[in-house]
C-alpha cells in the first residue's frame, strides 16, 4: 500500500471511529470513507517560493460562519497544471511555522466542497524543504470541517487564492 493509500485509510478510520470526528454518531455509524481522486503524480510539486516580508500586514480570512481569522502571507510560488500556469499564496501564524493553503479551484461545487479545500504542513501534503523550496502535493488535499457539519467554522479561501482550473487531486465532495 502506497504512503497516499495508508495517510487515506488513516484519515476514513479516525473520521469513522474517532470521538473528535467531525462526523455526528449517526453519520459515523454508516460511513463507509471519503471519495478521492486517483493519485496524481504530475500535482506533487516541489516549488520555488517567493517569500514575503515577515512584517507584512495580516490579512482578514473570512470563516464559514461570518467570523474573520487573521492570517499572514508567508509567501507565494507558481505551477503549471495542463499547460495552464496559475500561482497560489501559501499563509501561516504569526510566528509563521504553521502553514496553511486554502484554495478553490474549477471543480468546487461538482467534483469537490464547493467551498474550497486545504494543504497545510500538520499533513504530508505542505511541507517546506532545506533548500528553501516547498514540496505542494495536491493529492493530500482535504475537505475543511465545515464540509462535513455546520457546527464548524471554517477559513474560506481568499479571492487571491482561487484557480480558474481544475485540481483534479486529493478529497472529493463529501456525501452524506
Amino acid at each position: 500500500m502506497s504512503q497516499l493509500a495508508k495517510f487515506r485509510a488513516t484519515i476514513d478510520e479516525f473520521l469513522a471511529t474517532h470521538p473528535q470526528s467531525p462526523l455526528a454518531p449517526q453519520q459515523q455509524s454508516s460511513f463507509q470513507g471519503l471519495a478521492y481522486f486517483d493519485g496524481n503524480a504530475e500535482l506533487q510539486l516541489t516549488v520555488d517560493v517567493e517569500r514575503f516580508p515577515t512584517g507584512d500586514t495580516p490579512v482578514e480570512m473570512a470563516t464559514s460562519t461570518g467570523d474573520m481569522r487573521m492570517y499572514r502571507r508567508w509567501g507565494q510560488f507558481r505551477f503549471t497544471v495542463d499547460d495552464t500556469e496559475a500561482h497560489l499564496i501559501v499563509y501561516s501564524n504569526d510566528i509563521g511555522d504553521e502553514l496553511f493553503l486554502p484554495f478553490r479551484d474549477a471543480t468546487n461545487g461538482a467534483e469537490t466542497y464547493g467551498a474550497g479545500r486545504y494543504l497545510d504542513n500538520h499533513r504530508p501534503g505542505l511541507k517546506p524543504m532545506s533548500d528553501g523550496r516547498l514540496l505542494v502535493d495536491f493529492n493530500y488535499a482535504y475537505n475543511p470541517y465545515c464540509a462535513y457539519s455546520p457546527a464548524y467554522s471554517c477559513p474560506l479561501p481568499p479571492r487571491e487564492n482561487w484557480l480558474k482550473i481544475p485540481i483534479r487531486a486529493g478529497e472529493k465532495i463529501f456525501s452524506h
